[in-house]
């Protein structure tokens, strides 16, 4: 295997994984979002006085 076969290779599991890190972080974003827009159950979110 040649130096442009290995870099070829790292290229492609460097790529894979930003790709696997970019759907993670993703998801954690929507769920942080759908966390934010709907309040758990049993929390009480109107202020009363």
């Amino acid at each position: 295997m040649g130096k442009s076969d290995e870099a070829q290779l790292r290229e492609q599991r460097l790529a894979a994984k930003l790709r696997e890190n970019l759907k993670r972080r993703k998801e954690q974003a929507r769920a942080r979002s759908a966390r934010e827009t709907d309040p758990a159950p049993g929390t009480d979110t109107d202020k009363k006085p």
